[in-house]
């Protein structure tokens, strides 16, 4: 076999391991994300944004809906933006959490770039959301930032 051969059956195997994973990444999303599961370590949580936020070229910002018990009613990215950035707006994460009658949420948003320390940014729209949703009684219990390597919890570095 040639060189040309060669690369033609490692660029196939590639694609079918792609197609393999990505399978593989929905159903564990689809297994993660069910009704009813309790949202209430640190580890999980990461574990559970990191496996729907890592990979994404773009910013995304998500917000896991839970019940006064802090188990889940619903994920869902609500905001989506550019390499660097998503606009993210208040209004609307507080009208979402309302319509699901959530008790509390958890914020999370990706760093594509791979740092995963948060920006001034990251730190005021916490503290805005926070606030309004404090505001209706719904608590923010964790913002997480995730990159390919690590999801960090903004509460467990003592930010919220």
């Amino acid at each position: 076999m040639d060189h040309a051969q060669c690369a033609a059956v490692e660029a196939a195997a590639r694609l079918r391991d792609d197609r393999a994973i990505a399978r593989a990444l929905r159903i564990l999303q689809r297994r993660a994300c069910k009704p009813g599961q309790a949202m209430g370590d640190v580890a999980t949580c990461g574990a559970f944004f990191r496996l729907r936020l890592a990979h994404e070229k773009r910013e995304h910002f998500e917000v896991a809906f839970l019940d006064a018990q802090h188990r889940l009613l619903a994920v869902e990215r609500l905001f989506s933006g550019t390499i660097d950035g998503a606009n993210v707006h208040p209004r609307i994460v507080l009208q979402r959490a309302l319509a699901l009658n959530a008790g509390a949420v958890i914020l999370a948003h990706n760093h594509p770039s791979g740092k995963a320390d948060p920006s001034t940014a990251d730190r005021a729209i916490t503290t805005r959301l926070q606030e309004a949703l404090g505001l209706v009684d719904i608590r923010l219990l964790d913002h997480f930032i995730v990159t390919a390597d690590r999801a960090l919890s903004m509460a467990a570095l003592g930010i919220l």
